[in-house]
């Protein structure tokens, strides 16, 4: 089960020795000048959309009738999950709250561990169920296994969600994260709080696109083992630990039943704290690929595919970003997926319009969502990369599932 003694040790401590306080940020006022129109928000005052010229809206009926259609015909790869596929380690969490540089720990698919120089501790899109469905026997199951529990992770101040998908938000496991760390604060896109509420959770925000908070920290006892309790923020002393977190979007879609979708809303992240900032994609697509021939590139120059313009107006108006976590996973067939799911070369023009100096590829090595090789993202993120003239290491990387970077 990979469980450490530092771990176990780091579970029986308090789960939180600081307070989280949320309020307005002044970086609210740094949005497009078309931000304030919500031309995500639907019509008709139900849910959300993305208004953008690169989103083609496909029903999951459709997109169950294609994989069928493609599995029927021969057409569909069947990706192999036999081992060894990603190496999974127990991650070396930091037991203190003392590091100069910004650390990022993935723990499989998207969900990633940040430990921030000031003490910040985030969790992003975190699910350590087996399978990534509301069937707990059914639906994809995991073929790599999670590098710890959540009892090894020894602070957790804030968990961000990108969206409600199964494979980004888990009740069994945002239940047990409540527990152990009865302080941590939860960030979701706009809609989502009654998710959390109905489930007992009160610690959460919920934000639209562009909007921005400050969060203070404020430790309550030095060393102690009593729960934190939330301060005015008047209140917070000079030393208290201090983020901006911002909701920012992305090109996706949201659903945890048939009859929801798109109701509540899907997003992307950033949060500066101790002087580093980070970018959290999420799950998001760049472009719509219409059906092409298995040989056709769909980045070759002939072709001119309208791309998602929100990544550029994020990299101009909250970049740059010290690290951008970037999904390169569940991809084919691109004319099913390209609309909601980003390829590695996808990925790398988010890169560059987001103005990232650094990031590490998320969403892929847990479950098989798509046709694409188990392998295949991070190889073919080399060849992208390649043909973006930049380095194949050092710039835009993969690492092993529970390895920590340092940034």
């Amino acid at each position: 089960m990979f469980r450490t003694a530092a771990g176990m040790a780091a579970a029986t401590r308090a789960a939180a020795y600081y307070a989280c306080v949320v309020t307005a940020s002044q970086l609210g006022d740094v949005k497009p000048e078309h931000g304030g129109e919500l031309k995500h928000h639907a019509q008709d005052g139900k849910g959300f959309m993305n208004p953008w010229e690169s989103w083609q809206m496909l029903s999951a009926p459709q997109i169950m009738k294609a994989m069928v259609s493609r599995r029927l015909l021969g057409k569909a790869n069947n990706p192999d999950t036999t081992p060894p596929t990603i190496p999974v380690h127990a991650p070396a969490f930091l037991q203190n709250r003392e590091t100069p540089k910004l650390r990022a720990t993935w723990l499989g698919h998207a969900c990633y561990y940040v430990e921030f120089p000031g003490g910040l501790r985030v969790l992003f899109d975190p699910v350590f169920e087996h399978r990534c469905s509301p069937i707990p026997f059914l639906g994809p199951a995991r073929y790599t296994r999670p590098p710890c529990q959540i009892d090894d992770i020894p602070f957790i101040d804030v968990v961000v969600i990108s969206h409600n998908h199964y494979d980004h938000l888990s009740y069994p496991t945002v239940k047990e994260i409540k527990a152990k760390h009865p302080n941590v604060h939860f960030f979701a896109p706009l809609g989502n709080k009654k998710w959390f509420v109905d489930a007992g959770i009160h610690n959460v925000t919920e934000l639209d696109w562009w909007e921005t908070r400050e969060v203070k920290l404020e430790r309550t006892k030095e060393g102690g083992d009593d729960e934190a309790v939330v301060v005015d923020p008047a209140d917070a002393s000079p030393n208290a630990m201090s983020a901006t977190i911002g909701c920012l979007p992305c090109q996706h879609i949201s659903a945890r039943t048939l009859w929801d979708r798109a109701l509540t809303l899907w997003a992307s992240w950033s949060i500066e704290s101790g002087g580093k900032k980070v970018w959290f994609g999420g799950d998001t697509g760049y472009r719509s690929v219409p059906e092409l021939p298995d040989s056709e590139d769909d980045y070759d120059p002939k072709y001119d595919f309208p791309h998602c313009p929100a990544f550029k107006e994020i990299g101009e108006l909250r970049g740059p970003f010290d690290l951008g976590l970037i999904p390169i996973g569940a991809y084919k067939p691109r004319f099913l997926f390209s609309s909601m799911h980003a390829d590695p070369f996808d990925a790398v023009n988010i890169f560059k319009d987001t103005k990232c100096q650094r990031a590490m590829g998320i969403h892929w090595g847990t479950w098989v969502l798509t046709e694409e090789d188990v392998l295949e993202p991070p190889q073919q993120l080399k060849v992208a990369l390649q043909r973006q003239g930049m380095p194949e290491t050092g710039v835009f990387d993969v690492c092993d599932i529970g390895e920590t970077r340092e940034f």
